[in-house]
């Protein structure tokens, strides 16, 4: 794919919205009647054109309106210059154009173009598009529901015209470099894609866990057929969400990664005791932005330390007991509005009000794997390259040592490192039994 296309498409894109801010200012400060209409003037063809942008506007039918809205938000991060003619101060008043909305601070040497912006352009000299201009950035819009437009509300707006408006930037690097970056959240909240190279076959699960994941499965691949075609949504709350709780390396992460891999979505991992103990005070906008990600890409959230989540309720004369209350209640009703997959971890069955275990569709239990599971799982650990001494007895060491898969899988890497030392493959009882210690003194430190 041709980078160069890709962004001189984007820049003529960006000329056409300098053409029409130039020419709303124009109309609106001469007040004169006859001049063009924006909305005369000639946008870009994109009928045949295939580069990443023109494809975006083509799949969501995207019209003037749309397309004016999302020039506006690409506009800082290509060409920020253009936006500069907003900065302008009114010799009447002289301080900038309070019509001209927008953002200028220390931290951007340029012009954010803000909601109070994008009405201007729209509305001001045609006032009868102001509901249109109202709809590009509704929740329902398919803008916001991509992310192909962004509301960053600053605190201590009294407007909701303050707003300003930017694009989620992985779809900048897909219109320029034609793929999406990998987005990480971890510079400002705790969350981070994961995925595994294991396939179902390859774990070992009882049949009461296994039949409740299929469920989940079932849920994923056929939910629209569900609420949609057989109409159930009238009676539905939309989404899904699953409580996995049980002892450390029993495959909560695992099977969470799993349901992802195998019905093509991302798994985002979010650990929830950082979010208590460390986000105080940026929590309910950062698990906002989370969520609008999640619901505009239709990720599976998997929240780690649910723990955190419900917390001890007892110590309320804490200093942070009533913020930490809030955050959680918000937390929650997020959780229970999100109209995807949303999957709870917890390394103990947790105590949750009666009236909030209703809203999950599933609450699996991971326990401990019996003396049959933990054979097979020591076979397949060691069925992937290492070799095994004929004093090693895999069924004595599953009847003796109460591992999960987790720890099993530790205990390999030991016995590999010891091996590769040796310059060998052959791993010995010793071996084994030496990583089962460092296993239970990890536990018991």
């Amino acid at each position: 794919m041709n980078r160069t296309n890709n962004y001189t498409l984007l820049l003529e894109e960006l000329n056409w919205l300098e053409k029409v801010i130039n020419q709303v200012i124009r109309t609106y400060l001469l007040q004169e009647g006859n001049e063009q209409s924006w909305e005369d003037l000639p946008l870009p063809d994109l009928t045949s054109n295939e580069t990443p942008y023109a494809t975006v506007i083509q799949k969501y039918g995207l019209g003037k309106f749309e397309r004016l809205a999302m020039a506006l938000a690409i506009a800082p991060h290509v060409k920020p210059e253009l936006l500069d003619v907003f900065i302008v101060k009114n010799q009447l008043t002289d301080r900038r154009f309070t019509e001209f909305g927008g953002v200028v601070n220390e931290r951007h040497n340029g012009f954010l173009p803000t909601i109070q912006t994008l009405h201007f352009l729209i509305s001001s000299n045609q006032p009868e598009n102001r509901i249109k201009c109202m709809d590009l950035y509704a929740l329902e819009s398919v803008l916001i529901q991509e992310g192909l437009l962004v509301l960053n509300h600053a605190e201590n707006d009294y407007s909701p015209l303050n707003t300003v408006l930017t694009i989620d930037s992985s779809w900048i690097d897909n219109f320029i470099l034609g793929e999406k970056t990998v987005i990480q959240l971890g510079s400002t909240f705790p969350t981070q894609k994961i995925s595994t190279a294991l396939e179902w076959g390859d774990v070992v699960l009882n049949n009461k866990v296994m039949d409740q994941l299929e469920d989940m499965v079932s849920w994923l691949k056929n939910s629209d057929t569900i609420m949609e075609s057989w109409g159930l949504s009238k009676v539905l709350k939309p989404g899904y969400r699953a409580l996995f709780y049980g002892p450390p390396g029993t495959g909560k992460t695992l099977m969470a990664t799993l349901l992802g891999k195998s019905t093509q979505r991302e798994v985002y991992k979010v650990d929830l005791s950082m979010i208590v103990s460390k986000y105080i005070g940026e929590t309910e906008k950062n698990i906002s932005k989370v969520f609008d990600l999640a619901k505009s890409r239709d990720w599976i959230l998997f929240f780690d330390e649910a723990d955190a989540l419900f917390g001890n309720q007892s110590d309320v004369h804490s200093s942070n007991f009533r913020q930490t209350k809030r955050q959680s209640s918000y937390l929650l009703q997020k959780i229970e509005d999100f109209p995807g997959v949303i999957i709870l971890a917890s390394n103990q069955k947790i105590q949750i009000e009666e009236s909030f275990i209703r809203r999950f569709q599933t609450m699996i239990h991971f326990p401990i794997p019996d003396v049959e599971e933990r054979l097979q799982l020591w076979q397949n650990v060691f069925s992937m390259g290492c070799k095994l001494h004929e004093e090693v007895d895999l069924m004595k060491l599953a009847e003796t040592y109460k591992l999960a898969g987790g720890a099993i899988i530790n205990v390999m890497r030991f016995c590999a490192l010891k091996a590769v030392k040796r310059e060998v493959q052959l791993v010995t009882q010793s071996d084994i039994l030496q990583g089962i210690k460092r296993e239970f003194q990890k536990v018991n430190q």
